[in-house]
Protein backbone atom coordinates (compact mmCIF):
# COMPACT_ATOMS: atom_id res chain seq x y z
CA UNK A 1 0.00 0.00 0.00
CA UNK A 2 1.35 3.18 -1.04
CA UNK A 3 0.03 6.71 0.32
CA UNK A 4 -0.15 9.94 -1.24
CA UNK A 5 2.02 12.36 -1.37
CA UNK A 6 0.22 15.07 -0.22
CA UNK A 7 -1.66 13.02 2.35
CA UNK A 8 1.83 12.16 3.79
CA UNK A 9 2.75 16.02 3.60
CA UNK A 10 -0.43 16.91 5.38
CA UNK A 11 0.54 14.52 8.47
CA UNK A 12 4.44 16.06 8.54
CA UNK A 13 2.33 19.51 8.70
CA UNK A 14 0.55 17.82 12.06
CA UNK A 15 3.58 15.93 13.23
CA UNK A 16 6.83 16.73 11.93
CA UNK A 17 9.06 13.58 11.30
CA UNK A 18 6.29 10.91 10.62
CA UNK A 19 7.48 8.50 8.43
CA UNK A 20 6.05 5.09 7.21
CA UNK A 21 7.15 1.52 8.66
CA UNK A 22 5.92 -1.53 8.25
CA UNK A 23 5.51 -4.31 9.99
CA UNK A 24 3.33 -8.27 9.27
CA UNK A 25 2.43 -7.15 6.01
CA UNK A 26 0.81 -4.16 7.56
CA UNK A 27 1.60 -0.10 6.80
CA UNK A 28 2.23 1.97 9.76
CA UNK A 29 2.70 5.77 10.36
CA UNK A 30 5.26 6.31 12.83
CA UNK A 31 4.56 10.17 14.92
CA UNK A 32 7.26 10.90 16.73
CA UNK A 33 6.38 13.53 19.87
CA UNK A 34 2.52 13.80 18.17
CA UNK A 35 0.94 16.99 20.29
CA UNK A 36 -2.22 15.73 21.84
CA UNK A 37 -5.58 17.85 22.99
CA UNK A 38 -5.60 20.45 25.55
CA UNK A 39 -6.51 18.62 29.15
CA UNK A 40 -3.89 15.42 28.37
CA UNK A 41 -0.96 14.48 30.22
CA UNK A 42 1.48 14.33 28.66
CA UNK A 43 0.88 16.92 26.24
CA UNK A 44 2.69 15.09 23.26
CA UNK A 45 3.81 11.15 22.75
CA UNK A 46 4.77 8.97 19.41
CA UNK A 47 1.89 7.18 18.18
CA UNK A 48 1.79 5.23 15.64
CA UNK A 49 -1.42 4.94 13.05
CA UNK A 50 -2.24 1.78 11.46
CA UNK A 51 -4.37 3.22 8.70
CA UNK A 52 -6.04 0.31 7.52
CA UNK A 53 -8.13 -2.89 9.59
CA UNK A 54 -6.59 -4.56 12.36
CA UNK A 55 -7.91 -5.77 15.70
CA UNK A 56 -11.65 -4.84 14.50
CA UNK A 57 -10.88 -1.66 13.87
CA UNK A 58 -10.83 0.35 10.65
CA UNK A 59 -7.80 1.70 11.94
CA UNK A 60 -5.95 2.35 15.32
CA UNK A 61 -4.06 5.28 16.61
CA UNK A 62 -1.86 3.24 19.44
CA UNK A 63 0.21 5.27 22.04
CA UNK A 64 3.61 4.76 23.81
CA UNK A 65 2.31 5.37 27.10
CA UNK A 66 -1.46 5.35 28.54
CA UNK A 67 -2.42 8.98 28.06
CA UNK A 68 -4.55 10.68 31.09
CA UNK A 69 -7.60 12.91 29.30
CA UNK A 70 -10.51 14.88 30.66
CA UNK A 71 -12.96 11.58 30.31
CA UNK A 72 -11.99 7.68 30.97
CA UNK A 73 -10.86 5.70 28.24
CA UNK A 74 -10.90 1.83 27.79
CA UNK A 75 -7.56 1.21 27.12
CA UNK A 76 -8.22 -2.23 25.89
CA UNK A 77 -4.45 -2.57 23.41
CA UNK A 78 -2.09 -3.20 26.24
CA UNK A 79 1.44 -3.88 25.49
CA UNK A 80 1.38 -4.55 21.83
CA UNK A 81 4.81 -5.26 20.23
CA UNK A 82 4.71 -2.99 16.97
CA UNK A 83 8.37 -2.25 15.13
CA UNK A 84 10.41 -3.45 18.38
CA UNK A 85 8.14 -1.29 20.96
CA UNK A 86 5.19 -1.64 23.36
CA UNK A 87 2.12 1.01 22.69
CA UNK A 88 -0.87 1.12 24.06
CA UNK A 89 -4.56 1.97 22.70
CA UNK A 90 -8.01 2.76 23.74
CA UNK A 91 -11.58 1.51 21.97
CA UNK A 92 -12.29 4.12 19.51
CA UNK A 93 -13.57 3.50 15.58
CA UNK A 94 -13.29 6.27 13.32
CA UNK A 95 -15.29 6.25 9.89
CA UNK A 96 -13.00 4.83 7.14
CA UNK A 97 -12.55 7.09 4.03
CA UNK A 98 -10.43 9.45 5.67
CA UNK A 99 -7.46 10.84 4.34
CA UNK A 100 -4.38 10.31 6.93
CA UNK A 101 -4.33 13.60 8.79
CA UNK A 102 -8.13 13.44 9.26
CA UNK A 103 -7.81 9.92 10.50
CA UNK A 104 -4.84 10.96 13.00
CA UNK A 105 -7.77 13.99 14.29
CA UNK A 106 -10.48 11.81 14.47
CA UNK A 107 -8.77 9.67 16.84
CA UNK A 108 -7.58 12.10 18.84
CA UNK A 109 -10.99 13.60 19.32
CA UNK A 110 -11.55 10.52 21.84
CA UNK A 111 -9.32 12.06 23.96
CA UNK A 112 -11.21 15.48 24.65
Amino acid sequence: MTFPDDQVEELNSLCPGAERCDEGGKPYLYLPGLSLPAGCTPDRIDALLCPTERDGYPSRLFFAGRIQSPKPLNWNANGVRILERNWEAFSWKVAPGLRLAQMVGAHLRGLR
